[in-house]
């Protein structure tokens, strides 16, 4: 009897011990998965702040000699300061759907708008609803032959400026972007 007193007591604790076992090591590596993502992410932000401090004397070398040796303008035409990304207006990705003569297919464009001012970039918010209906409309009407081609693409580029163009006055839009242009 004294055995059988003696084997139950003895079951949860060895129970126990393997579960305080489990708990442990999950511990352990639930710290290493949080020490990896602390150093990853330390790691980014160094590379991020080497390509931050690279842009930055980019921007200087554009801002005192100018691209190809030209001189740099900012909106109000001063010579010295840079044009930078802070002229560009990126709309929301569109996903339409193109027919390619024999199946539907989709298409996902990115597209970024360089502004001829900084001043634009409050018009372009407050027209932003015509604008992607617009440009939604456009893109909906094309075909896989019509845009498959550098050709394609670029005369797309310019019907999406004509397009906007009537919408806000013309000349406020410089140039159109693709930043990613996906047919699936």
């Amino acid at each position: 009897m004294a055995k059988d007193e003696q084997a139950p007591a003895e079951q949860p604790e060895g129970g126990g011990s393997k579960k305080k076992l489990f708990i442990i090591i999950g511990a352990a590596v639930a710290v290493a998965v949080v020490l990896a993502v602390v150093f990853m992410v330390m790691g980014k932000g160094d590379k991020k702040a080497a390509n931050k401090e690279g842009a930055e004397a980019t921007t200087e070398a554009k801002a005192e000699g100018g691209a190809h040796g030209a001189p740099a303008k900012a909106e109000g035409g001063a010579p010295g300061a840079a044009v930078g990304a802070a002229n560009i207006f990126p709309l929301e990705p569109f996903i339409v759907n193109i027919y390619d003569g024999q199946e539907l297919r989709y298409l996902k464009v990115k597209v970024e708008l360089e502004m001829a001012g900084a001043g634009v970039k409050a018009e372009l918010d407050s027209r932003l609803a015509p604008i992607r209906d617009a440009v939604l409309v456009l893109l909906s009407t094309k075909t896989l032959q019509d845009i498959q081609d550098i050709q394609g693409k670029n005369q797309l580029k310019d019907e999406i400026l004509a397009s906007i163009n009537k919408i806000i006055p013309p000349g406020k839009i410089a140039k159109i972007y693709f930043t990613d242009f996906v047919v699936q």
